[in-house]
């Protein structure tokens, strides 16, 4: 008799509405978007945390990847081994963030697309500004929380006296929200910091004056001034990206497109073969050759033209028909007081000093 009383009679809109709910607060919360304080998400607070509480700092010798992601999913972060090992990765990738946290020995990909090599490879350690961003940690200066077996505790969130949601950016998707952040210049997010606290900045305006617009780690011109100023006012914009190019002479009277910086986030390789491709398939005229000749001096990508061929001609068919040049759309969500919020530059940079000022109250008493 029991048993039949503890049946519950529920529809099957009320089960999934409830049991969705659960899952969709889990990866807003705790998941897929940012904390606007250390600008930091789960997974990858975790990782800095554990390397930190290891001592795997940036003066001491690198470790085995592998022991820093067991020791990850062993003590914080319950999840697959191969998801701590990719945000790891990402967090060494100096093309995809502007001041990477993490320093990586061996292959930690590429911007052709490569994937790093697998974790029992590489070896790793906290880079500099990681450890900046964990610097007073242990004078009770951010709150814990027990860890998933209640076996040990880990950080709400990291003191980062250093603005890395505005300096690294972040892109990730929930459900119902989505957040893409560029990264931007340091100097200039600290420069805006100090003139915010002084009562100099009152409007998004005013933040220009400090702050130019993003900062991307592999270079392009950005265009679109009133599209950064309404990402800044808002927190939703649109601005376009370019690759830097240069036409250089050749003998013969020739002429060669040299491209030394790319738009963010753009495969290299298949770019190259989508040019090459187009040039075969003789969409675009007096195209000789294009070839990839980057090395460790940094990207260069190479367009041989024919003779008497319009070099400026050929440059905007490829930025018309190709990623060398892409529409980058602001959407600036966070997490403040454990609710996902769409947030202009000054409401970001308002959250950044009010934590660090917590901080240092804390780290002072």
């Amino acid at each position: 008799m029991s048993t039949i009383q503890h049946i519950l009679n529920l529809s099957l809109e009320q089960v999934v509405g409830d049991r969705f709910g659960r899952y969709s607060k889990y990866i807003i919360q705790d998941r897929a978007l940012p904390d606007a304080r250390d600008g930091l998400k789960p997974v990858q607070r975790r990782i800095l945390y554990a390397m930190h509480h290891e001592g795997n700092t940036n003066e001491k010798p690198y470790r085995k990847s592998a022991k820093t992601v067991g020791n990850v999913i062993g003590n914080y972060h319950p999840h697959g081994d191969s998801s701590v090992y990719e945000a790891m990765v990402r967090l060494s990738q100096d093309w995809k963030l502007r001041y990477p946290l993490i320093d990586m020995h061996g292959n930690n990909g590429s911007m052709d697309g490569d994937s790093a090599a697998a974790m029992r490879y590489t070896e790793a350690r906290l880079s500099k500004i990681a450890g900046v961003m964990l610097t007073s940690i242990a004078k009770n200066t951010v709150d814990y929380t027990p860890n998933f077996d209640d076996s040990t505790e880990e950080p709400l969130v990291l003191p980062s006296l250093l603005p890395n949601l505005l300096m690294n950016g972040t892109t990730g998707i929930s459900a119902g929200y989505a957040t893409e952040i560029p990264p931007h210049n340091l100097t200039e997010v600290l420069n805006l910091a100090i003139a915010r606290l002084k009562g100099e900045v009152d409007t998004a305006t005013d933040a220009l004056e400090y702050m130019q617009g993003p900062d991307f780690p592999s270079g392009g011109i950005v265009m679109g001034r009133d599209g950064i100023l309404k990402a800044f006012e808002t927190g939703k914009g649109k601005v376009i990206i370019r690759a830097k190019s240069v036409v250089e002479p050749l003998k013969g009277g020739r002429e060669q497109i040299t491209i030394t910086e790319l738009p963010y986030e753009v495969n290299k390789a298949n770019l190259v073969k989508k040019m090459e491709e187009l040039r075969l398939d003789k969409k675009v005229e007096g195209v000789a050759e294009v070839r990839d000749e980057t090395d460790r001096t940094g990207v260069r990508v190479v367009i041989e033209l024919k003779k008497e061929a319009d070099a400026e001609g050929v440059l905007h068919f490829f930025l018309k028909h190709t990623d060398l040049q892409l529409a980058y759309n602001y959407n600036m969500v966070a997490i403040v007081n454990r609710t996902p919020k769409q947030m202009g530059l000054l409401p970001i940079i308002d959250a950044y000093l009010k934590h660090v000022e917590e901080v240092v109250t804390r780290r002072t008493t």
